[in-house]
């Protein structure tokens, strides 16, 4: 059975830092791209960040950039977000998603499989 597992969120105070990481368990995602996605209160999903097989490529959502910094361990099965210069604008639940065939794919359609994602909450 496929398992993304996130973990590292928490309750931070703006202009923090938190570290995510994505545990994937039952199959290799060495080939295929991982994202980060998240989901604020009555709003909807939005990407965050994305990572090449290769861990060469990078692609983040603008509102994230200069802050954020996704990269991945292919050795580990495992994908991270570091997060920096933290706002409450941030503070949403945050999704891995593993097996993307393309990291541009900001609309989160190409990846097979989700998370259940980890609680981000960043106060003023």
């Amino acid at each position: 059975q496929v398992q993304l597992v996130e973990s590292g969120g928490g309750l931070v105070q703006a202009g923090g830092s938190l570290r995510l990481s994505c545990a994937a368990s039952g199959r290799t995602f060495s080939r295929y791209a991982m994202g980060w996605f998240r989901q604020a209160p009555a709003k909807e999903r939005e990407f965050v960040a994305a990572v090449s097989w290769s861990g060469g490529r990078t692609n983040y959502a603008d509102s994230v950039k200069g802050r954020f910094t996704i990269a991945r361990d292919n050795a580990k099965n495992t994908v991270y977000l570091q997060m920096n210069s933290l706002k409450p604008e941030d503070t949403a639940v945050y999704y891995c998603a593993g097996g993307g065939r393309d990291y541009n794919d900001d609309a989160g359609v190409n990846y097979d499989y989700w998370g259940q994602g980890t609680q981000v909450t960043v106060s003023s």
